[in-house]
């Protein structure tokens, strides 16, 4: 994808290291392409290999900046101990993390009813517990830069009152609460710990599962700018999140959503 010149550069995300969760399709991938394009280190984990590894080469070669091509890593956010093996390795090949997106989601469809305890369990593992872990583990990394960015997705989804997900959306409410306390006891350390609240992305995953004629009436109605919300428009404000521009901002709520919530 071709990234519009004439949008902003960030100078202090050069050189930086950027890992990002989730980054081999859909909103990850835009992140892992912005990140990219301003020169950052970027390092990304995902489940899907085959999709991680052709982001990687394709950036590698159609988006060199003078610098690495991104680091792909197949991980399983839902096992700790590879999460925090990933970290380890990510800082190994490229210094110490500075900035931490906390992207990787699962809103797989579900009823109450057909929910356990077992897939209640997998569903927070899947869309909060790693985001806590991962932020515990470049701690370190971040006090020895003195300071970085911690951006942890969330969803308007919950605010709308949405149905169909009900273990999704449990988990991120609970995200802006999760930011809000890391953002206290961190804020000493120069850490900034901020939450990036999406609306509907069009993905292409979510126009191939979820997208009928009643979900466009609802964005139509819903959206105060009429228009698609896309990977991009989340991607440009999580480098705003993570840059220095945005030194003095923590404990917040960013939501792109076209003004629906």
């Amino acid at each position: 994808m071709a990234i519009d010149s004439t949008l902003a550069r960030y100078p202090s995300l050069a050189g930086k290291t950027v890992l990002i969760t989730g980054g081999a399709t859909g909103i990850g991938a835009a992140f892992v392409e912005h990140f990219y394009d301003q020169g950052a280190k970027v390092a990304f984990f995902d489940i899907d290999a085959n999709a991680g590894e052709a982001l990687a080469k394709r950036l590698g070669v159609d988006l060199r900046k003078g610098g690495q091509p991104p680091t792909f890593l197949r991980v399983d956010l839902t096992d700790i101990a590879a999460l925090r093996q990933g970290i380890a390795d990510v800082r190994a090949a490229l210094g110490p993390i500075g900035v931490l997106v906390n992207n990787a989601a699962n809103d797989q469809r579900h009823s109450i009813e057909s929910v356990t305890p077992e897939s209640y369990d997998a569903g927070i593992a899947v869309n909060i517990r790693h985001q806590f872990f991962a932020a515990q583990a470049v701690i370190e990394d971040m006090k020895q830069l003195g300071g970085g960015s911690i951006i942890n997705l969330g969803s308007v989804s919950w605010m709308l009152k949405n149905g169909g997900f009900p273990v999704y959306v449990t988990a991120k409410s609970a995200v802006q609460g999760m930011t809000r306390g890391l953002a206290r006891d961190l804020g000493k350390f120069g850490i900034r710990v901020n939450s990036l609240v999406p609306g509907w992305v069009m993905t292409e995953k979510q126009k191939r599962l979820w997208l009928d004629e009643a979900g466009k009436r609802a964005i139509k109605e819903g959206q105060c700018i009429d228009g698609e919300l896309l990977p991009e428009h989340l991607a440009r404000a999580a480098l705003f999140l993570a840059s220095d521009d945005s030194r003095m901002m923590t404990a917040q709520d960013m939501i792109v959503d076209g003004g629906w919530a």
